[in-house]
């Protein structure tokens, strides 16, 4: 695998050595809370906020753990969305329809790990994400993939969509830190959840109409679970945070296509993502 990101890379994470949280391994959190099928819940808010959770939660839950790999605890990310020319996976989404569905290549820049994923919606709003490895040098496009993509949409009961023409759009790129949390109560399965900063989208990167938009001061917190709440969704409650809806995707868009029809994500918009703003555009041509 080709790492991405220079070897002297720096990061501020929210959860370095000295926070207090135990390190876990890769392969003992995906034992523990591989969690494909999953409630997800999301919550928005700045820096400093997520900091106060955080210490909150290593006081009251001393049992949760962060990944740790080679003493990383903080992981680049880029994120390929593939859409119709009219947007339908866009729109689905805008529209709360039940089924729905988002084609990704997820790029883990640290390492140049790539991997072409496909999520939709199972009984009771669920998310199920199924993905299969990718070639690196072709994360901008579907490729062979196309034929997983249609079978897994076939299988999800998105037939109608199943052979529909995609292709690459905006691109996503953000840092993400990821915790193991002790089941909720005795017995109940480990959760986790996962803590994404410096988030930046790209429209259109390389040709002379592409846009960029970043928000260095939000963070998003998502919590993966199976039917139970996880201890930090009790805690982020108890500290006013409630769910979001959010999608990089569709709130990525919602920016960078002010254009497009108002949708369900204008409110973390409005709220969260534009008091921390910064844009721009290529004008080259």
């Amino acid at each position: 695998m080709t790492a991405l990101l220079p070897d002297d890379a720096t990061t501020d994470t929210l959860v370095p050595p000295g926070a207090g949280f135990a390190p876990v391994p890769l392969d003992e959190l995906v034992a523990s809370a591989s969690l494909q099928t999953r409630i997800d819940r999301k919550y928005v808010m700045r820096r400093s906020e997520a900091a106060a959770v955080l210490a909150d939660l290593v006081e009251r839950e001393p049992g949760v753990r962060v990944l740790d790999m080679d003493g990383r605890r903080d992981f680049a990310y880029e994120s390929v969305y593939f859409d119709t020319p009219d947007l339908t996976a866009f729109h689905l989404a805008a529209h709360r329809r039940r089924r729905r569905f988002k084609v990704r290549t997820r790029t883990y820049l640290d390492s140049g790990e790539a991997w072409l994923e496909v999520k939709t919606r199972a009984a009771r709003g669920s998310t199920v994400k199924d993905r299969v490895a990718h070639e690196l040098e072709g994360r901008h496009e579907l490729g062979a993939g196309r034929r997983f993509v249609a079978a897994t949409l076939d299988g999800a009961s998105l037939s109608a969509v199943a052979d529909l023409p995609l292709a690459a759009g905006l691109v996503t790129r953000y840092r993400r830190s990821t915790l193991l949390l002790p089941g909720a109560r005795p017995g109940a399965p480990a959760a986790r959840a996962t803590l994404d900063t410096g988030l930046t989208w790209l429209l259109d990167e390389g040709t002379p109409a592409a846009r960029t938009a970043a928000v260095p001061d939000l963070v998003v917190v998502e919590t993966k679970t199976g039917s139970t709440p996880s201890c930090l969704d009790h805690l982020l409650w108890r500290s006013g945070h409630r769910p979001q809806r959010i999608s990089k995707y569709g709130t990525g868009l919602a920016v960078l296509r002010p254009d497009l029809p108002g949708t369900r994500w204008r409110r973390v918009v409005r709220r969260y993502v534009e008091p921390s703003l910064t844009t721009s555009h290529d004008r080259s041509t």
